[in-house]
């Protein structure tokens, strides 16, 4: 498991603070996080949203969006298209609130435990991938603005 000090600053004082509480007091952060959870701006996307930002194995049928600024930092934004998503809108939250501003290379750090540290070691297989899927893609389209940008 990765260590606290292995998360990007802000991210990692989110995680700090949910490593510290318990279990049920985790799952009240996390309904606090999805009612934080921004829809995706019309000026970055529209319904119906492209096939190649919605994250795979994710039951939430969530997108992810990326706006690379000029100064070679990247914005993200996330659309969940099911109601009852709360999870994936947690994640968005928190993603998007920890990490938008941030550069590339800051993006393709986060440890690939994030969704168990958040989430505890009690979710379901199902869910922790299609979470996992949105950190996944988050990180593909970082990739692809490097790439573009070498």
């Amino acid at each position: 498991m990765a260590e606290l000090n292995d998360y990007p600053e802000p991210l990692r004082e989110i995680m700090g603070i949910f490593a510290e509480v318990p279990e049920s007091e985790r799952l009240e952060m996390l309904v606090d996080y999805s009612s934080r959870f921004r829809e995706v701006p019309n000026h970055i996307a529209t319904r119906p949203f492209p096939e190649e930002q919605r994250v795979q194995r994710c039951e939430s049928e969530a997108y992810v969006f990326v706006e690379p600024t000029t100064e070679g930092q990247m914005n993200f934004y996330f659309a969940v298209e099911n109601p009852q998503g709360v999870s994936a809108r947690a994640l968005g939250a928190i993603l998007q609130e920890s990490l938008s501003g941030a550069d590339v290379d800051t993006i393709e750090a986060i440890p690939t435990d994030i969704v168990t540290r958040l989430f505890g070691p009690r979710i379901s297989m199902g869910k922790g991938e299609g979470l996992l899927g949105m950190v996944a893609l988050l990180k593909y389209f970082a990739r692809q603005h490097k790439n573009k940008q070498a």
